[in-house]
């Protein structure tokens, strides 16, 4: 079908190009999808096709569904099968601009460990997920509406959830801000894992350490800092 509505051409380059940068750091692979809003406040939004490869995908392969609906409004192929999963939890979160679910194995085995395995905070930009990361108890593909809806319900006004036995969703303001709280989210559950190696108790940042760290910290300069890094990185093998 043709768009009906107005897609912005910078993050249809962003998000195509953070789908690719995810693959390169192996937190995108056979599976695993970002979405965002065509602009501002949108309600139509971009996402990959069913059989799009992660590692290559280019602007233009990226579908325009709408919010309200679930239709495709622009372009030719089958969306992927979580669709809904991205559709349900930006109609109930209006300010987020992204999502992103992920399959970070390292992070899943948080959701399997008997008596529970909270992440928590321990490196500072982890202070994004201090109100918590809520475990969704449905380990299987979110593909209906109503599974989706209870995943949006689980996450509520958090800015990630884990899903058990099955993977990640995070959220954000813009393609760019998801991809930075992708880098960070796994940089905290490496270090959860190294801490936990070496014995004793783990002490996550308090509530004053964060505080502190959030006092003088530049979500936006940070993000973009973060952005060129690996755009650099990604340019340097041949993926930009």
């Amino acid at each position: 079908m043709s768009a009906s509505v107005a897609v912005d051409v910078g993050v249809r380059e962003d998000l195509a190009l953070a789908t690719r940068m995810l693959a390169m750091l192996g937190l995108l692979g056979y599976s695993g999808h970002v979405s965002a809003r065509v602009g501002p406040g949108a309600d139509a939004f971009l996402i990959q096709p069913f059989d799009a490869d992660r590692a290559t995908l280019a602007p233009d392969e990226l579908l325009v569904v709408s919010g309200a609906s679930g239709e495709v409004l622009d372009g030719d192929a089958r969306p992927v099968d979580e669709v809904e999963l991205h559709r349900q939890i930006l109609l109930a979160r209006p300010e987020v601009g992204a999502v992103a679910h992920v399959h970070g194995d390292r992070a899943t085995a948080f959701t399997l460990v008997s008596g529970g395995a909270p992440l928590v905070p321990l490196k500072n930009h982890a202070c994004r997920w201090r109100s918590g990361i809520p475990v969704h108890a449905d380990p299987s593909h979110i593909n209906a509406v109503d599974q989706a809806q209870a995943l949006a319900d689980t996450l509520g006004p958090h800015h990630a959830v884990q899903l058990r036995a099955h993977g990640q969703v995070l959220v954000a303001e813009d393609v760019r801000a998801v991809f930075a709280d992708a880098v960070h989210f796994f940089e905290n559950v490496e270090l959860a894992l190294t801490a936990a190696s070496l014995g004793g108790r783990l002490e996550p940042l308090s509530d004053a350490e964060l505080d502190a760290f959030e006092a003088t910290f530049n979500r936006s300069r940070h993000t973009a800092k973060l952005w060129r890094h690996f755009v650099g990185r990604a340019d340097r093998v041949g993926i930009v």
